[in-house]
């Protein structure tokens, strides 16, 4: 720390030497120049503080501090910086919404309001008591400890490296945000409004409802529009990426309107949107490395270029007003975070990572000063020492929840003994081998569901892609077109495997047959699965002489994924699994479960279990423990009418393979698969097949 304060004083001492005075005496406005110096913070900064075991951040808000108008002065905080820091606010608080699964947040309800509103009240009570002693008036009071009780998840992009963002932990604070962050606002409408004098029966009828009309078209809205979007224009990744934006910036402009403040509204369109776009997918890569890479740091950055240090030291007044306000955000953070971590029963890490990503001041805070400093309801003395809590908690929100998250991905979840988890304890131990995986590409308009699919489990089991293309070689002369067509096929299948930053093998080669060429690829790749569409239907000629499917399920040493698709896959909304009580502890339906499991989270799309009984008076026991947490429908009597009204057109349903290879004339995925297609053409199937019964110790090898 003496090493830093030498540092920071050399650099505050350096406009005094005439020479550096001369140059730095305006701002660069040079446009070249300016995104120059950016780019080189954005590079150097995160990697020079990493060194130094601190969060990058921390580096890019503290590059900010010196190159701004109170630091160096290299740069002024002109409307260039603050549009693209504004962008980067609203692209950080989107983010947060995509990485919060809706299911998540239904199922941590009850944690988050009780955080949510502890971590609201507590602030609000200290603050106001806090401010009332330095001699604030109340309103001046309240609006200040408003601005504790809400924060900016500065420290998410850490969350989100350290894997931890599906976590309890951090569902539940992500929830907590939400509700704090709208009281806190609405806090500030109301505090404003009673001091012009304007806090009257309309506003309170105008806020209210246009809040709650509001949340629920976003919540409703966007995901219908988009996953119409995407049936229609789900071919185009450039049109993908727009519309997702667009959301972003409708939703947050619309929030504007209604006297909500953008950053909740773009949470609520990431939240809405996050459905449709799977965890592991090309989509959510270019939106993750753009913001992550581009428009979060230009947010942290400007955040930095409000800080004025060097007042907090010249005037008394701003040094203490600054101490006590640090003060009381910390400890009126800490205090909610450990109660509330303590009644969920969670660990000392669990209880800090609450602690370190709600500390952070930032976007609420400076908007809330920013509206209360114009109408002098607070002074400038409370602008600096605003200005120096979100210096403080900027930088110990990011370096509290790297310590304590690295810790909390390390500690593995106590096993609970009960009887039904023991049962159950060979579905949820099987562990998914590193898939190679050979996807035949033939069709463009077919092939993005295939290679979609493909890449989920790829990406899950950290394995290889391996595309393939195959031209038949009927004896004839080999045209150039083919073998045109065949390179742009396997081009633009390694352009969406490289887009989603999973590992791709193009294959390209001339083969007697599909069917053949595929299994040779797969042998002498070393494949262990294959993923191929399906039409839907098999003909009488296939059934005796057997189509390339059939023949490749019938001849292959690996497992297959036959694949129906009616809409882009990810749009689904329920994924379904039907299970026989036979069917619960043999390794085909452990292998199934597994691979369907991972489908489910990616497509964040709930996953159902359909219980099959033959009876309609008598209902079996489908052997699967009430811990799985997993909805369960009952299917009586006629197995296809049962399946044919749940299951709607956006749903994907997962089936094993019953057919019998070795009868000739009967359809090999089976007679039921076969009816299920044939009676409707909109449901999306995936029908598992595995060669053959193997024990358990043979699928874990």
């Amino acid at each position: 720390m003496e090493n830093l304060s030498i540092i920071f004083a050399t650099i505050w001492q350096l406009p005094r030497y005439p020479f550096i005075a001369s140059v730095l005496s305006t701002p660069i406005k040079d446009p070249v120049a300016v995104f120059l110096i950016i780019m080189a913070i954005m590079l150097i900064a995160p990697l020079l503080f990493e060194r130094l075991r601190l969060p990058g951040i921390v580096g890019l808000i503290i590059a900010g501090v010196i190159i701004g108008p109170n630091g160096l002065g290299l740069l002024a905080r002109d409307n260039t910086i603050i549009l693209l820091g504004t962008v980067g606010l609203l692209f950080l608080m989107f983010m947060a919404g995509l990485e919060t699964s809706l299911d998540d947040l239904k199922y941590n309800a009850d944690k988050a309001i009780i955080f949510g509103l502890a971590t609201f009240t507590v602030p609000m009570v200290l603050g106001t008591g806090a401010m009332m002693l330095l001699g604030y008036n109340l309103l001046s009071s309240i609006l200040v400890a408003s601005c504790f009780a809400s924060h900016t998840l500065l420290a998410l992009p850490v969350a989100s490296k350290l894997g931890i963002m599906r976590t309890q932990v951090v569902t539940t604070t992500l929830g907590g945000t939400l509700i704090t962050n709208v009281l806190a606002l609405l806090v500030l409408a109301v505090v404003v409004r009673a001091h012009q004098g304007d806090l009257n029966l309309n506003f309170w009828l105008f806020l209210i409802p246009s809040l709650a009309i509001y949340t629920f078209a976003i919540l409703w809205g966007v995901p219908i529009i988009g996953r119409w979007f995407f049936r229609r224009f789900g071919h185009d990744e450039g049109a993908e990426f727009i519309f997702v934006v667009a959301t972003l910036f409708v939703a947050s402009y619309i929030a504007q309107l209604i006297e909500i403040e953008p950053i909740i509204g773009a949470f609520l369109a990431g939240i809405g949107i996050t459905q449709l776009i799977p965890q592991l997918s090309p989509l959510m890569n270019r939106i993750q490395f753009i913001g992550n890479t581009l428009f979060v740091p230009f947010f942290l950055i400007s955040v930095g270029m409000l800080v004025n240090p060097m007042i907090l030291l010249q005037e008394r007044q701003s040094l203490m007003v600054s101490g006590v306000m640090i003060s009381v955000a910390i400890i009126a953070k800490l205090i909610p975070a450990w109660g509330s971590g303590r009644l969920f029963g969670f660990n000392f890490a669990n209880s800090m990572v609450m602690f370190g990503l709600s500390v952070a001041q930032a976007a609420s805070t400076l908007a809330a000063i920013t509206v209360a400093y114009k109408i002098e309801l607070v002074d400038q003395s409370t602008v600096n020492g605003t200005i120096a809590m979100i210096l403080v908690t900027c930088i110990a929100s990011p370096w509290v929840t790297n310590r304590w998250g690295s810790r909390l991905k390390s500690q593995p979840e106590k096993p609970s003994q009960s009887q039904s988890q023991q049962k159950f304890t060979k579905h949820q131990a099987y562990q998914l081998p590193r898939y190679r995986i050979v996807v035949p590409v033939a069709n463009p308009n077919t092939e993005a569901n295939l290679l979609q699919l493909a890449l989920i489990l790829v990406k899950a089991t950290n394995g290889t892609l391996l595309p393939l293309h195959i031209i038949v070689d009927n004896q004839g002369e080999i045209l150039p077109e083919a073998k045109t067509q065949q390179q742009q096929l396997l081009d633009t299948a390694e352009t969406i495997a490289h887009a989603a930053v999973a590992q791709v093998e193009p294959i390209g080669r001339l083969d007697d047959s599909i069917d053949k060429g595929i299994l040779r690829t797969a042998f002498e790749h070393n494949a262990n699965l294959i993923i191929c569409g399906w039409k839907g239907f098999s003909t009488y000629r296939d059934n005796f002489f057997g189509s390339a499917i059939d023949n490749l399920i019938r001849r292959s040493p690996i497992p297959v994924l036959i694949t129906r698709f009616t809409h882009p896959i990810k749009t689904t909304k329920r994924v379904f699994l039907p299970i026989l009580e036979t069917d619960v502890n043999s390794v085909t339906f452990i292998r199934t479960f597994a691979l369907t499991k991972i489908l489910a989270n990616e497509l964040k799309a709930p996953l159902q279990f359909l219980q099959v009984s033959p009876s309609q008076d008598i209902v079996a026991d489908s052997g699967i423990p009430e811990m799985m947490d997993i909805p369960q429908q009952v299917i009586q009597g006629n197995f296809v009418q049962g399946i044919l009204k749940i299951v709607e057109p956006d749903d994907l349903l997962i089936l094993t393979n019953n057919g019998d290879a070795t009868i000739p004339g009967l359809p090999i995925l089976g007679i039921t698969t076969e009816a299920l297609a044939r009676n409707s053409k909109q449901i999306s199937l995936i029908v598992f097949h595995f060669p053959r019964r193997i024990s358990l110790d043979e699928a874990r090898e």
